[in-house]
């Protein structure tokens, strides 16, 4: 076993309590926000999560997949780089999206051949862009074209990707991933997938638990309830996380390929009655926020400085909180309620989390007082991830070695002479030391912790 950790060149930096993933997409139209809001492949964290989805590519006419905006590519590289400083983390390209209102997977799975082009065009894409696996966003198959048709093609397309990326790999090259992010409400699952035929060949599932209320209703409801409230009646049961999960796992879904979504946004509303309980009255959404200028929903951040002058209160039922000024409403997640929702996700038994987005969270660290990414580094700790590397701070009357031992050289692992158990990191000037697992040391050789 040694030996093949050896080869494969796997750095064990990352030492997680339990078998988790911690899944952070980023979107490349969050580049066009303003300000201290504008979000590139610049501002990844490398040691935040241990997989990173860039989303989004699309499909062109000839079912091949195309990247979407002008620097695409430029971003590509930005984020695969930082494996050299992780490489530990994991990229995923997501593909998806909708052309002209239609998913272009429609095309895709229509035919053997059309699922075949894409194939081929998808393991030439992510090798020549250096991703680690693909993701299919494909949320609602069915919903455009032929119902059943889509679902058992969707099987398909999933298997012979599933296949062609087994036989693709050969060498040292690893195996590439496959994932797909997934809809949560019972009739769109029922309609799009068949989930024991597509599950054992997905490397992990996104369930996209968010979105279950929004201004598109005539009330207000929250945007990620954990569990159904007192207010929800007829096919509302079950718009709630316990219910999408439960009947994912009924459906033959393993527990361990599923990972709950935690969402770094919340849904707003308008009200027009006195009332601003949940299931109060509202009419459409409250005014688009400042950064994300999309009328519905708010980024973490935004809502932060909406916090300073609203009322916040806790929905019991639900384990989550909501906030209210003058007509405005927002369901939405804090600390409190990602840490509720980690525990149901473990006491399930679940794979881990994903995070919608990281560019929605206070990345920054200039709105919310609670340092960078304070939603998804509170997430990361109460899965119980082990601390991120951190620089240890010079004394103020000598200089400290270890601090200064990055100080001039270039991005990479370096051996630490005064103890092979441990070795130095460094990335962009700054000295991280990390620590092998018991009974390894580092090799400089393979760059790897290894058997002594």
């Amino acid at each position: 076993m040694a030996r093949v950790l050896a080869a494969l060149g796997i750095l064990l930096i990352l030492h997680i309590a339990a078998a988790s993933k911690l899944v952070c997409h980023m979107t490349n139209w969050a580049q066009y926000r303003p300000g201290s809001a504008k979000f590139t492949s610049d501002n990844i964290d490398p040691f935040l999560c241990t997989h990173v989805i860039y989303s989004l590519a699309t499909i062109n006419s000839f079912n091949q997949i195309s990247p979407v905006e002008w620097n695409d590519e430029e971003q590509y590289n930005k984020l695969n780089s930082f494996r050299n400083v992780n490489p530990a983390l994991k990229t995923l390209l997501s593909v998806g999206g909708t052309v002209n209102g239609v998913s272009p997977f429609i095309a895709v799975v229509a035919s053997p051949e059309s699922r075949t082009s894409f194939i081929r065009s998808a393991i030439s894409f992510l090798r020549s862009h250096n991703f680690d696996g693909l993701n299919l966003a494909w949320e609602y198959p069915g919903h455009n074209g032929s119902p059943e048709e889509d679902k058992e093609n969707f099987s398909l397309l999933v298997m012979e990707l599933s296949k062609a990326f087994e036989d693709e790999t050969r060498g040292n090259r690893s195996q590439l991933l496959l994932s797909a992010s997934v809809a949560s409400l019972r009739p769109t699952i029922d309609r799009a997938y068949e989930v024991n035929k597509i599950a054992t060949h997905l490397d992990f599932i996104n369930v996209m638990t968010f979105d279950y209320h929004g201004s598109w209703e005539g009330f207000t409801g929250h945007n990620s309830p954990l569990y159904r409230s007192s207010v929800d009646t007829g096919a509302y049961i079950h718009h709630n996380i316990d219910s999408s999960i439960s009947y994912w796992l009924a459906l033959g879904a393993p527990a361990e390929k599923l990972l709950l979504g935690f969402p770094t946004f919340g849904r707003t509303f308008r009200l027009n009655s006195s009332s601003s309980l949940l299931g109060a009255p509202a009419n459409g959404p409250a005014d688009a926020g400042p950064y994300t200028r999309t009328a519905g929903f708010w980024a973490y951040y935004e809502i932060c400085s909406f916090l300073s002058s609203a009322t916040v209160e806790w929905i019991s039922e639900q384990e989550v909180p909501y906030a209210t000024y003058g007509t405005a409403w927002v369901g939405y997640d804090d600390m409190r309620s990602y840490s509720s929702k980690v525990q149901w996700m473990t006491a399930n038994n679940l794979g881990g989390a994903h995070v919608w987005t990281l560019d929605m969270d206070d990345f920054g660290g200039s709105f919310c007082s609670a340092g960078t990414y304070p939603l998804i580094n509170h997430l990361r700790m109460s899965m119980g991830f082990a601390p991120k590397p951190t620089t240890t701070p010079a004394p103020t009357t000598t200089k400290d070695p270890m601090a200064e031992f990055c100080r001039g050289r270039p991005d990479g692992l370096y051996t630490n002479p005064a103890d092979r158990n441990t070795y130095f990191q460094c990335f962009r000037g700054n000295t991280y030391l990390q620590r092998c697992q018991p009974g390894l040391i580092y090799w400089d050789s393979c760059k790897c912790c290894n058997w002594p």
